[in-house]
């Protein structure tokens, strides 16, 4: 699985458009991890906090190992710091995840920016953006917030 993801980052990611890119797991899995890496530099301090959430939110989303985790995280680390918009990642995310999936994400992304027990502006701000993006409606995107705030992320 490793060197499919390496695959992928070298050879897809600068083509969201192309179907072969488009119908491969691991590409959804990594846009998805971009997207989070957004999230946890979008305050411009990065917590331990926000990175355990969000190592977690991999773990249990995509039912990863930790090694797995691990190489996720670098790659998407190197993704997201590289991309010049969030349109590869929220492009791939809009035409291949069913709305559901995609309140996931936005939860997902609740999660990490809520993680260091405060919320910044920037980061309201881009889940706002990224849910937009991927049109999750707003009444979603507010009870998905409201869900991480209660602790009760998870089922819709």
């Amino acid at each position: 699985m490793l060197a499919s993801i390496r695959t992928f980052f070298r050879q897809r990611i600068g083509d969201a458009g192309r179907e072969s890119a488009a119908h491969d797991p691991h590409a959804l899995q990594l846009a998805t991890a971009a997207l989070l890496f957004e999230m946890l530099q979008a305050d411009g301090e990065e917590h331990a906090a926000e990175r355990s959430a969000l190592r977690a939110a991999l773990r249990e989303r995509f039912s990863l190992s930790e090694e797995e985790t691990g190489e996720v995280e670098r790659l998407a680390r190197q993704e997201a710091a590289d991309a010049v918009s969030l349109y590869p990642f929220t492009s791939l995310i809009n035409r291949h995840f069913s709305p559901e999936e995609k309140i996931r994400v936005v939860e997902m992304l609740w999660q990490v920016a809520y993680a260091d027990g405060q919320l910044d502006r920037y980061e309201e701000a881009l889940v706002r953006k990224i849910a937009e993006l991927i049109h999750v409606p707003h009444r979603h995107f507010i009870r998905a917030r409201h869900r991480v705030q209660e602790g009760s992320a998870g089922p819709y």
